[in-house]
């Protein structure tokens, strides 16, 4: 009797269904964030372009991307039912 509840305990994964999605979506948001970030630049390096300084790569992709590490972090903190 005893060896059967060590093997049905063992045999449980760490996180549920949920927490792998939560993380999967986190990751997907970070990624999001980082694309989000790129481009403004140039196409002559002689000439300075304010691209860099536009509302989605100072303000928006960096409010995304800490998202997706908030929800990263609440799926790793979750607790599975």
């Amino acid at each position: 009797m005893a060896s059967e509840n060590q093997n049905s305990g063992s045999n449980q994964l760490a996180f549920g269904k949920i927490n792998y999605i939560l993380t999967a979506a986190g990751a997907v948001l970070v990624v999001i964030g980082f694309f989000l970030m790129s481009g403004g630049g140039s196409e002559d390096p002689t000439v300075f372009s304010d691209g860099i300084f536009s509302f989605r790569r100072l303000t928006l992709a960096p409010i995304v991307i800490c998202g997706g590490y908030a929800l990263v972090l609440y799926a790793i903190m979750k607790k599975p039912k």
